[in-house]
């Protein structure tokens, strides 16, 4: 059984990793609440006012009349359409759109803003995912096995007492640098740009959208009054699956440095040393491993 070692007294780890996993859920749920429920309360006001002031404004409407039509502005909502606009919107569905929504699927991203409409259209995204979302694993594990393969023959290069540990800080410090700024930093201007959001809002998609969290509240290529090149939301969804890699290494590698900084003790005999030695001995296994 694994144990926390604090001040020589063997604690059960896993009792305190569950306790503390519930607390940080707690504390987030008191946070939100906090910041949004009153927010909330306004917004909720405010669409009741606009209401009554729309039933003023146009007297022939009763309120039961405008409860449907809000009604069917949800339900095309809910369908991928967007209200704005008229009927010449570019579809949904084009090859460019439908490229960029397999690659939610498969990624498990899910925004919620767009799902098949047909019965045919729906059993096929359950059998597309059964496949792809293992797919998307492996493919995103071979990333990480590339990535950690390059750390491994670096240190091997440069093997000498008292330099592997130097170069290997300074290939970390490059890898999570370059990193941030190829997948954090310079995508929220481009979304900015192209949107029209401001960079702490294309910063908030970039981060929800390779986290796979996916709220949906922002989206690319979803504007109405916009025109946007054919590739546009194609050329996203690399983006994605490239930065979904590099940020599932940054936070296995957030999650191992947090079980040291616990001084997490695995009490299993043989264990660690057999997984060093494995490692040392394949340099095609990563040390970071990709959480599935």
């Amino acid at each position: 059984m694994s144990h926390l070692v604090v001040r020589g007294r063997r604690i059960n780890w896993t009792l305190v990793l569950v306790l503390g996993y519930l607390f940080y859920l707690l504390l987030g749920a008191m946070v939100f609440q906090l910041l949004e429920k009153q927010a909330e309360a306004q917004s909720r006001d405010q669409f009741q006012l606009e209401k009554l002031k729309f039933l003023q404004n146009y007297t022939c409407l009763d309120k039961q009349a405008l409860e449907q039509f809000v009604q069917v502005i949800l339900e095309a909502w809910e369908k991928g359409v967007n209200p704005e606009g008229n009927s010449t919107n570019p579809s949904n569905w084009d090859f460019s759109n439908s490229f960029f929504f397999a690659g939610t699927v498969v990624t498990t991203i899910g925004y919620g803003n767009l799902a098949p409409s047909t019965v045919a259209g729906q059993v096929f995204c359950v059998f597309y995912a059964l496949f792809g979302v293992p797919l998307n694993l492996a493919f995103l594990n071979q990333l990480g096995k590339g990535l950690n393969a390059h750390l491994i023959t670096l240190e091997r290069w440069v093997h000498k007492p008292g330099r592997a540990r130097v170069v290997q800080t300074l290939a970390l410090s490059l890898f999570l640098s370059a990193g941030t700024l190829l997948f954090l930093v310079f995508p929220p201007m481009i979304f900015s740009y192209v949107e029209g959001w401001s960079y702490g809002e294309g910063f908030y998609f970039t981060f929800i959208t390779l986290s796979t969290i996916g709220f949906g509240d922002y989206v690319v290529g979803t504007d109405p009054n916009k025109h946007y090149i054919s590739m546009y939301r194609s050329l996203a969804a690399i983006w994605i699956v490239f930065g979904l890699a590099w940020l599932a290494l940054v936070f296995n590698l957030g999650a191992d440095l947090m079980e040291k900084f616990l001084q997490l003790k695995w009490h299993k005999p043989g264990t660690a040393e057999e997984a060093i030695t494995k490692m040392e001995d394949d340099p095609d296994q990563p040390r970071i491993h990709i959480p599935s």
